[in-house]
């Protein structure tokens, strides 16, 4: 709950952005909005599978051309698989598991006490103006750990926020801004980043174009966004975000006591614990032939199937050994009972995450199942090839597909496979070398992330808003949200315009050639 400033800037801030708070929270409640839409995709397609015509395209992770047409879920089959699935699109959905497997180890860390005075010892030390930084640049380095942001930064963004006396809302807006808006960039290669390249190669590959792109052909340019969007997202978020929210009068209040002795020593020996775990971890991850190191199709050994599959039990113990070992100390943790306590604490918060799961899961497996996401990105993107621009313009142009593209069909690499093989060798025969075309949908793919509900932890991120502002909803996130995708979208822009019009290499090449040719 909010309490609105009334000066001249906040209202005339509020007018476009209280449109779409109001449109949005009169909405029915969210679970039910993803029942509605799941009702219009499932008569949607089957008024294109009877009228529509197939697409074909090539794509890149199947290495063949394909042709694919929507498959209708108003008949005999589509009802089956309606029936059938519910169970296993439930139980499959991505973000569920995740969340649920880390909110475990952080029950424990909150319930115990520990993130709470953690967070009081931190708030102490740090100057105020860099605690927004901090924030949005804690979020964008986290997406380096996959989905770990989403069901630590985000939330801890807003415990963070409401300890220094802010709303908390502008707090995981923060956060969710680098996390999800600023996907795409970082200080350091990612798992996205070969993901995407392997799939920029394909599309080479399969138009007969001798070159390769690296798994840091990116590199140079995400570096320097990491830190312009850290700049933009705190302008945004102290300018524009907490202005609009105005003075935070709901139930939440942190805890304002100082930091007691007990509690000082709680920290140390918490500490320590996590000392002892990250060196324990560090040695099963990154000494040679390391046991949690395996050797993928290539026959590289990696920690790629670690980082996709074992993350989140790392997470849930970073968490929950210093949790016991503060509650431990400080006596809030005495038996067992107390430790399954604090992980059943934090699963009852999660409830209404796990109904409104539910729905989204069957809307997202709706969606995937019709195909209509796809024949939605071949259609896009054969428009743009057909609008006939050139040069710094249709980079310009492919952005912006690749933003509105990104509302409808979440997965980054899903997408690339799509459009990387049209684009790819289109752009390079106008003069746009890969890495440049993989840039640009790099920043189209993140921008929108942070407005769209068919990002998958778009659900999650409403649950936490809730717990501070029981009267928000998906309007209030979405608005709030539109300035970050807004800023970030035009300031990354800009700066792929100087990196164009100077020429200023994007990453690591594989060739001599200059990336760009234009």
């Amino acid at each position: 709950m909010s309490q609105k400033g009334n000066t001249k800037e906040t209202k005339e801030m509020n007018g476009f952005l209280k449109g779409i708070e109001n449109i949005g929270n009169a909405l029915p409640h969210p679970a039910m909005i993803f029942v509605i839409l799941s009702a219009l995709v499932i008569v949607i397609s089957a008024l294109v599978a009877k009228f529509g015509a197939p697409v074909t395209y090539y794509d890149a992770k199947a290495g063949e051309e394909v042709t694919k047409k929507a498959v209708s879920l108003l008949n005999v089959e589509g009802l089956r698989y309606i029936f059938n699935s519910a169970t296993t699109n439930f139980t499959g959905f991505a973000p569920l598991g995740t969340v649920l497997v880390a909110m475990l180890g952080v029950g424990v860390a909150e319930w115990s006490g520990l993130i709470n005075t953690s967070l009081k010892k931190m708030l102490a030390g740090v100057n105020p103006r860099f605690l927004t930084a901090m924030v949005v640049f804690a979020g964008v380095l986290s997406n380096v750990a996959s989905d770990a942001g989403y069901v630590v930064v985000i939330p801890l963004g807003a415990i963070i926020f409401a300890g220094a006396g802010r709303h908390p809302i502008a707090g995981l807006a923060a956060a969710f801004a680098g996390v999800s808006g600023g996907f795409s960039a970082n200080l350091i290669i990612g798992t996205i980043d070969p993901l995407l390249s392997n799939l920029t190669n394909e599309a080479l590959r399969s138009a007969g174009i001798g070159y390769e792109v690296l798994a840091t052909s990116n590199l140079y340019f995400m570096i320097v966004s990491t830190f312009i969007l850290v700049l933009v997202g705190t302008i945004v978020t102290e300018k524009v975000v907490e202005k609009n929210l105005g003075r935070y009068t709901g139930d939440y209040v942190p805890t304002q006591d100082p930091v007691s002795e007990v509690e000082n020593k709680g920290l140390r020996n918490a500490g320590i614990a996590l000392l002892v775990f990250a060196l324990i971890m560090g040695f099963l991850m990154f000494t040679p032939n390391a046991a949690f190191k395996t050797v993928d199709a290539d026959g590289d050994l990696n920690l790629n199937e670690f980082m996709g599959n074992g993350l989140m039990l790392l997470i849930l113990l970073a968490f929950l050994v210093p949790g016991l070992v503060y509650g431990k100390t400080v006596g809030k943790i005495k038996t067992s009972n107390d430790l399954v306590e604090s992980m059943t604490e934090a699963m009852k918060s999660m409830g209404g995450y796990l109904v409104l799961s539910f729905f989204a899961a069957q809307f997202v497996s709706y969606f995937s199942y019709t195909n209509l996401g796809t024949i939605l990105s071949v259609k896009g993107a054969g428009f743009l090839e057909a609008i006939g621009f050139k040069g710094f313009p249709l980079l310009i142009a492919f952005i912006i597909i690749s933003a509105f593209l990104n509302l409808f069909m979440g997965s980054a690499s899903a997408k690339w496979a799509i459009m990387a093989p049209i684009f790819v060798p289109m752009m390079f025969e106008m003069g746009l070398h890969p890495e440049l075309t993989q840039a640009a949908y790099r920043i189209g793919d993140s921008t929108t992330n942070i407005i769209t509900p068919l990002m998958s932890y778009f659900a999650m991120i409403v649950v936490f808003a809730k717990r501070y502002d029981k009267e928000s909803g998906i309007g209030t996130l979405i608005s709030t949200m539109v300035p970050y995708s807004i800023a970030f979208l035009a300031f990354w822009v800009v700066l792929m315009a100087i990196f164009f019009f100077l020429e200023i290499p994007l990453g690591h090449v594989a060739t001599i050639q200059s990336i760009f040719m234009v």
